[in-house]
């Protein structure tokens, strides 16, 4: 009875973590500034307190390299889905296109990628 009772609870834990999924990126504005860009990110995630929410996402180059990194430091559990802003970053001329990824403290990356071209 109680390996039952463990096998149980067992489940309902990890179907918890597993219904929250991996972060999305569901919108990317992006304006250029001079020689710099500032990035606007709207990111889902069904973040569920302290141990499994949505905590960064970041700015990455064809070749792979990030570019950059915008360090989300709470959940965003009553407010989704949500959008947090870049300025400032540093991007090579010949960058056309950049991809925007989201990461979560579970699943790391894996969500919905945006692809967006830069303005010129």
């Amino acid at each position: 009875m109680i390996r039952i009772l463990v096998i149980i609870i067992l489940f309902c834990l990890s179907s918890s973590v597993a219904m929250a999924g991996e972060a999305d990126v569901v919108r990317v504005e992006v304006k250029r500034s001079g020689t710099v860009y500032d990035f606007a990110v709207t990111v889902s995630h069904h973040d569920e307190g302290w141990k499994h929410y949505a905590d960064k996402w970041v700015v990455v180059a064809p070749d792979g390299h990030v570019l950059a990194t915008r360090t989300l430091y709470h959940p965003h559990v009553d407010e989704q889905p949500f959008r947090r802003s870049l300025t400032g970053v540093k991007i090579d001329a010949k960058i056309r296109k950049v991809t925007v990824r989201a990461h979560d403290l579970i699943h790391g990356y894996g969500g919905r990628e945006v692809v967006v071209d830069l303005p010129d």
